[in-house]
């Protein structure tokens, strides 16, 4: 697949992923919203480790600083 997030992008998904975990685990934010917190939390991290969003995809957004050919 195509890389279509850019580092700032794939930074700022780690920390709210981080965010939304330790909302969870202290149980600031339980039950169904938290678990749900949870999984977005963890999509978050496995689409920044792949540089690649689905849904950006779908909408045509890329995030990825290209290099121009000189």
């Amino acid at each position: 697949m195509k890389k279509n997030m850019g580092g700032a992008d794939r930074v700022i998904r780690i920390i709210l992923a981080a965010i939304f975990a330790v909302l969870y685990f202290t149980g600031t934010i339980p039950g169904t919203l938290g678990l749900v917190l949870v999984i977005l939390g963890g999509v978050f991290v496995l689409t920044s480790l792949v540089s690649v969003c689905p849904l950006y995809s779908i909408v045509g957004l890329n995030t990825c600083l290209t290099k121009s050919k000189a």
